[in-house]
């Protein structure tokens, strides 16, 4: 062991000997000076949800944290400025003034007109959705050596990705009401009913995946009476999904291909819901298997901000939220959690509440990062390197190792 120490230290010596660093003092808190959060209005107009609601700022607030909420942040979730600065917060009415926070916390991802706005070695706390993350905020990033997480990536105690379930939580019980709409006449769809009645045989939902969103979609589904398959190569998934369910009877299946084939052909919804950590999304529905469904039945791409798993699923919005192709329905919006802003905003809020107060006792971000490798997890940027092995990938970045700079104590 102590060989294996002192080996290590003679690695990071060394690293650190050719790759000079500046010491650098990151976001403070209540150990140095009083922490200081950002709170933006998100820019991006299919973006409702807010990262803290006012009782969390009140909270944050309370505990020595300084807020700055930026004017009519909260118009979406029904949350007035007033509320806001009841809670504590001060209100600014630009957007630079919020973005200047030692440590920004926002919804969307950052673009390159807001990181401007930052200032040099400060940190920020946002999504980071790999499929449409740009080269440009990167370097912008790196060039002003802000430490930027992807809350997406977080990890708790025990290794789970909290916000991604809460998410997953939400995106699973709205699936069946969208597919409900788009199943609608008026809709362009085939006009039956998402379930069925008495005399009537039932719609028939396909769900791709066996997490967390298949298991709020299922539940919903059968609850209104629709007839469920589940597919997913984790067979203990499948197992665990029944017994969540309490349906010992309810079809699932590995995926294969002919099985999935025969499924989509009958099927009225098709539900992509298979999630990958720190990876994309890998296509399990062909082109040509889309082509063999039925006219007007829909697909739910869950999963599209990682690439999506149908190969004929493009990106789209709440303002435009479908498309078809080969008569095929495709509702394919990223962040379907925002259609329900107010209750992903208490969900989002009561985790970060539990981080931001955890970093203010820890004193600083760095501080934060060493000591807790499920916040270290969520880092991208750090003094200007990038340190997640997608992102480096997917440009061709040089990627430094987050370990090996925080053991140096730099």
């Amino acid at each position: 062991m102590a060989k294996q120490r002192e080996g290590f230290e003679k690695a990071t010596e060394s690293y650190f000997q050719f790759h000079p660093q500046e010491v650098m003092e990151g976001p403070v808190s209540k150990k140095g000076s009083p922490l200081k959060i950002g709170l933006p209005k998100e820019l991006n107009p299919d973006e409702k949800r807010c990262a803290l609601r006012p009782g969390a700022v009140s909270i944050l607030v309370n505990n020595g944290i300084e807020v700055l909420v930026e004017s009519k942040t909260g118009q979406h979730i029904n949350h007035l400025d007033q509320e806001y600065a009841d809670a504590g917060a001060t209100i600014v009415y630009t957007h630079k003034e919020a973005m200047e926070a030692d440590l920004v916390v926002k919804i969307a991802s950052p673009t390159v007109e807001e990181v401007s706005y930052m200032k040099k070695n400060k940190a920020i706390i946002s999504a980071i959705h790999m499929r449409d993350i740009q080269k440009s905020v990167l370097t912008a990033l790196n060039a002003k050596k802000i430490t930027a997480l992807g809350f997406e990536l977080l990890e708790d105690k025990v290794g789970g990705l909290p916000l991604v379930r809460a998410m997953s939580e939400i995106a699973g019980s709205t699936v069946m009401l969208i597919a409900a709409e788009y199943l609608s006449s008026y809709n362009g769809g085939k006009g039956i009913i998402l379930g069925g009645i008495t005399g009537v045989p039932p719609s028939k939902v396909v769900i791709l995946g066996a997490g967390t969103v298949a298991e709020y979609a299922a539940r919903n589904a059968i609850g209104m009476g629709a007839e469920v398959k589940v597919f997913d190569n984790a067979i203990y998934k499948l197992r665990r999904l029944k017994k969540e369910l309490n349906l010992p009877h309810l079809f699932t299946s590995a995926f294969d291909s002919t099985s999935i084939q025969e499924a989509l052909s009958r099927a009225d919804i098709v539900i992509g819901a298979v999630h990958t950590h720190g990876t994309r999304t890998p296509s399990i529905v062909t082109e040509e298997m889309v082509a063999s469904m039925r006219e007007n039945s829909i697909i739910i791409d869950v999963c599209i901000d990682q690439g999506g798993c149908f190969e004929t699923s493009e990106p789209t919005n709440h303002r435009h939220p479908v498309y078809k192709k080969h008569g095929v329905i495709h509702y394919c919006v990223p962040n379907i959690a925002s259609r329900v802003s107010r209750t992903a905003t208490a969900a989002i809020s009561n985790i970060f509440t539990t981080t931001l107060m955890k970093l203010n006792d820890e004193g600083s971000v760095d501080t934060m990062m060493r000591r807790h490798s499920w916040f270290t997890k969520g880092v991208y940027t750090y003094r200007g390197c990038v340190t997640n092995q997608m992102i480096a990938e997917k440009f061709d970045l040089p990627l430094k190792n987050l370990d090996l700079i925080l053991a140096a104590g730099i």
